[in-house]
């Protein structure tokens, strides 16, 4: 089952967006979020429930219910691409209330992170919305693996 909660009623939504993907993505929003930043939406998107369940977020779409099963990407960019894809239509419901402006956050080198943030950017452009993403990246310390992705 899926983890929806699109608490975005369009007449009182804001135009701009932050979403967060992945286990970085969700930290980075969930902090902006911590912190009382007024006039944005905040979403996360993940693989993993448990982290969905522990954010403070009201607004969560889980991503790859069929194929994670709730357990995350294991590192795999391939298998966070596909959760995405297996969760498009809502992404593209949560981007279609009033959004103009979407900020897009992920640490690239995990699997979610990595896979799905451009599919939900290549989402957002099919949608004509101003799109900025900000991600980062692993430490050289985190291994080659983690770099590669």
């Amino acid at each position: 089952m899926s983890t929806l909660n699109f608490d975005l009623p369009k007449d009182k939504s804001s135009i701009i967006k932050v979403l967060g993907v992945g286990g970085g993505g969700g930290n980075a929003v969930n902090h902006m979020f911590n912190q009382g930043i007024k006039g944005v939406d905040f979403v996360i998107c993940n693989t993993d429930l448990q982290a969905l369940e522990a954010s403070p977020i009201p607004n969560k779409i889980q991503l790859g219910v069929g194929l994670t099963e709730g357990l995350g990407a294991g590192a795999d960019p391939e298998k966070g691409h596909k959760s995405a894809m297996e969760a498009i239509e809502d992404i593209i419901e949560v981007l279609g209330i009033n959004t103009k402006m979407l900020f897009i956050t992920a640490g690239m080198g995990g699997g979610t992170g990595t896979g799905a943030a451009p599919v939900i950017a290549k989402a957002a452009k099919e949608l004509d919305i101003l799109t900025v993403g900000i991600v980062t990246t692993p430490f050289s310390f985190e291994g080659k693996k983690r770099k590669n992705h």
